[in-house]
C-alpha cells in the first residue's frame, strides 16, 4: 500500500506538470486523471488506462451531442447519465465511468463544445493516464520471495502432517492437534492469489508456475484430509500400517526436495502387490483395519498422481515436487 501511495503521487505531480507545461486547462484535472490510473499490476494498469480512456472519448462524444441539442443546462447532465452510462456498461467500460465523467464535467463548465476544447479534454487523458502507465509499468514490487515463503510454509505443513500420519500408523494411540492443516490451507490461499498479481505484473512472458503450484497443493491437501479420515479408523497397529508408515516418513523428506525422484511412487507400487499377497484377513476387526490402509495407500497414489497431471515429470529445480 506505501509503494502504491508514493506511486500514486508521483505520477500525479508528473500529470500536473505537464498539463502546466502544454497549457491545458484545468491542470489538476490531469492529476486527478493520474490518480484513477494507477493500479496494482502492471496487466490492471494497461486495461485500466484503455478502459478509461476509450470510455472517456466516448463520454464526450455523447456529451457533446447532448449539450450542442439541448444546451448547457444541469438537467441535461442527467440525461447525458442516462444516455452514456448504460452503453458504458454494456461494453465492459464501466471502470472508466468515474473518468468519463471528470472530462464531461470539465466539457461542461467550458459551456461550449469546440475543437480546442475537446483537444483539450484528450490531452488531459493522455498526460494524467499516460503518466499513471508509465508509473505502473516502471515500477510494481516483486512477489517472488513471498511466494517461496508461502512454498516453504506449505511443504514444512505437508512435512509435519505425513510425519504425524507415520507416528500414528506405528502408535494409534498418539495424539496430533492438526494445526498445521490449516496453516497450510491459508498459505495455499494467499499464495494463489499473489501468485494472480504475480502473473499479471508480467508484460511478457506469462509465468504459470507458481499458480501451477498452488493448485497442485490445495488438490493435494483435500488428498491429505482424506487419508486423515481413513487414519482415524486405524485403531490398532498392524504390519502393513508399519510398512504405510516408512512410506510416509519418505515422503516427508522428499515434499520438500527441489526435484521429483519418483523414489516414493516405485514403492508404492512394491507395497501395493506386496499387500495383494498377504493373507486374507481372519477376523471382522482386521478386515476393517485393513480396508482403511488399503483406501490410505490408493490415497496415497492419488496424491502422487496430482502433480504428474499438473506438471511434466523431469529433474528441474522448477519442477512440483511431489
Amino acid at each position: 500500500m506505501g509503494i502504491r501511495i508514493i506511486k500514486t503521487a508521483l505520477a500525479a505531480i508528473a500529470a500536473i506538470y505537464t498539463a502546466v507545461y502544454l497549457g491545458l486547462e484545468p491542470p489538476l484535472g490531469a492529476g486527478i486523471l493520474a490518480i484513477l490510473g494507477v493500479e496494482v499490476t502492471r496487466m490492471k494498469g494497461l486495461k485500466s488506462a484503455f478502459v478509461r480512456f476509450v470510455a472517456s472519448a466516448l463520454g464526450l462524444f455523447f456529451a457533446s451531442l447532448v449539450f450542442s441539442l439541448l444546451g448547457f443546462h444541469i438537467w441535461a447532465v442527467a440525461i447525458f447519465i442516462l444516455i452514456t452510462f448504460p452503453v458504458l456498461s454494456r461494453f465492459q467500460l464501466k471502470d472508466g465511468i468515474v473518468t468519463s465523467s471528470v472530462i464531461v464535467f470539465h466539457l461542461f463548465n467550458h459551456g461550449e463544445v469546440t475543437t480546442d476544447i475537446i483537444g483539450n479534454e484528450i490531452l488531459l487523458l493522455f498526460a494524467g493516464l499516460g503518466w499513471a502507465t508509465v508509473v505502473n509499468i516502471i515500477y510494481m514490487p516483486k512477489d517472488e520471495h513471498r511466494l517461496n515463503d508461502y512454498r516453504s510454509s506449505i511443504e514444512q505443513c505437508l512435512g509435519v502432517m505425513f510425519q504425524e500420519m507415520a507416528v500414528t500408523l506405528r502408535n494409534p494411540t498418539h495424539v496430533w492437534n492438526g494445526g498445521e492443516i490449516l496453516e497450510a490451507f491459508t498459505a495455499i490461499e494467499e499464495g494463489a492469489l499473489r501468485s494472480v498479481r504475480n502473473r499479471e505484473n508480467r508484460l511478457w512472458g506469462q509465468e504459470h508456475y507458481w499458480s501451477s503450484y498452488f493448485e497442485m497443493r490445495r488438490q493435494q491437501l483435500e488428498s491429505v484430509q482424506q487419508m486423515l479420515v481413513e487414519l482415524a479408523f486405524v485403531y490398532q497397529k498392524f504390519p502393513q500400517a508399519v510398512m504405510i508408515a516408512d512410506l510416509l516418513d519418505q515422503l516427508s523428506s522428499d515434499v520438500k526436495s527441489d526435484v521429483y525422484q519418483g523414489t516414493v511412487e516405485e514403492r508404492l507400487s512394491e507395497l501395493s502387490q506386496l499387500f495383494r499377497a498377504m493373507e486374507l484377513p481372519k477376523t471382522r476387526e482386521e478386515f476393517e483395519i485393513r480396508a482403511s490402509l488399503l483406501m490410505l495407500l490408493r490415497e496415497l497414489e492419488r496424491y502422487l498422481g496430482i502433480a504428474k497431471r499438473l506438471k511434466k515429470r523431469k529433474v528441474m529445480l522448477s519442477e512440483l515436487q511431489p
